[in-house]
């Protein structure tokens, strides 16, 4: 970095660090004390505060400045650096080993840990299912939805009320979860075939408080408020488990899921259907030009999501015994967005990762229990600001043409 780069930084973090300090002097340093009836000056807090301020100033101009000094490479194509982890994602030799030691971590993970932990990890592994469901509809086809968590609550009332009304089991009802997902999908895929951007968002956007405020208003149907308890968990050949032994099998039969799914969305963002979103996605006038049908390829992207997110739904209130409409509030579409846009959108990897840090992380630092949506918040600007396309880069199938003559 040029001495003149970094004279320059000093000197906007400088003069940041005074605007603040200068901004909040009389909430940092005055203090008054209405009953004593004294004003007590506190100028150490604002020295704390001007250096700690100075010194994030610094690091925010000196990660943005080597954000744009890699772009500028990129763009004259003399990049040649790449991240440690994109490194050992490119490196088959590296990529089956630790493929193995996860399959065999997981395989053991009820055995070695406690019961707690194998909850945790499998409302982890269920929003796996979930972002990749919605990578589809918003990764790779390009289609934002904000109402995806309606079609999780589609899924976990059909088999709560199934269950409760005719005393069908999770296994008979996992299929009709399914297929009413999709139905629901192509239900909301209809009316918004000519929306895109913001209106298509906000159609979305209603379409999941409209499922939430009839399952908390229509009582007489869903139990209104009071939800539903007492919803079987999953069994097998009519056999009986206890808690820990239900809940290890719950935990398997999410690991199962999670492995149909990535090879069904890994397989699918490869095939013709996976091209056309992709198209879609970045030219919906281009895509229809080439000739590309959108209405059938948007219909099957809101399909396909809507299916996995109400599998998902099942699951849940198998796995809980209980659902009631506050499970499935604008912030469960929000998180389920929030996991998709950190880990890259189109990205099956970086999907799974940022499920495990935003679902994860915070059960783990219950000690900032305080500040883990300020956290949160500060994470998601970083990501956005110096990774906009996400921890893990989708990347492109690249096909080359041979064009010698035979």
């Amino acid at each position: 970095m040029a001495a003149s780069s970094i004279l320059n930084n000093l000197k906007k973090s400088a003069i940041a660090s005074l605007w603040l300090a200068f901004l909040t002097l009389p909430i940092m340093v005055i203090r008054v004390d209405t009953v004593e009836k004294t004003v007590t000056w506190r100028w150490m807090h604002l020295a704390y505060m001007l250096a700690g301020s100075f010194v994030l100033a610094l690091f925010w101009h000196f990660m943005m400045d080597r954000r744009d000094r890699g772009a500028a490479a990129r763009a004259a194509g003399t990049s040649q650096a790449a991240s440690a982890l994109g490194r050992v994602l490119e490196n088959p030799k590296l990529v089956k080993p630790l493929l193995a030691m996860g399959f065999l971590v997981a395989a053991v993970f009820p055995y070695v840990f406690s019961m707690y932990q194998t909850n945790i990890l499998i409302s982890a592994l269920i929003y796996v299912v979930l972002g990749l469901g919605l990578n589809i509809t918003v990764g790779l086809a390009g289609l934002l939805d904000l109402g995806y968590v309606a079609f999780y609550a589609v899924g976990a009332y059909a088999y709560a009320l199934l269950n409760m009304h005719f005393q069908l089991g999770f296994w008979t009802v996992l299929p009709l979860a399914a297929i009413m997902g999709a139905f629901f999908g192509l239900l909301l895929g209809f009316p918004v075939l000519r929306l895109r951007g913001d209106y298509l968002a906000i159609v979305t956007l209603g379409f999941g408080q409209i499922v939430r405020l009839v399952l908390e208003n229509w009582s007489s149907f869903s139990q209104g408020p009071s939800g539903i308890s007492n919803i079987a968990r999953p069994g097998l050949f009519g056999i009986n488990y206890s808690v820990e032994q239900a809940t290890t099998y719950i935990y398997y039969i999410m690991l199962a899921l999670v492995i149909l799914t990535i090879f069904i969305t890994a397989r699918l963002k490869d095939s013709r259907i996976g091209r056309s979103w992709l198209a879609l996605r970045e030219d919906e006038i281009a895509c229809q030009a080439m000739g590309i049908d959108n209405t059938k390829a948007k219909l099957m992207a809101f399909a396909l999501g809507a299916t996995l997110a109400s599998v998902m739904g099942a699951v849940f209130a198998a796995k809980t015994t209980f659902v009631n409409p506050a499970s499935f509030t604008f912030m469960e579409s929000a998180m389920i967005l929030a996991i998709v846009v950190l880990g890259g959108m189109g990205s099956v990897l970086g999907v799974i990762l940022g499920a495990f840090l935003l679902i994860l992380l915070p059960e783990y630092m219950r000690a900032f229990s305080e500040y883990r949506m300020l956290i949160f918040g500060a994470t998601m600007i970083l990501v956005m600001v110096f990774r906009p396309q996400g921890l893990i880069r989708a990347k492109r199938k690249v096909y080359k043409i041979n064009t010698e003559a035979a």
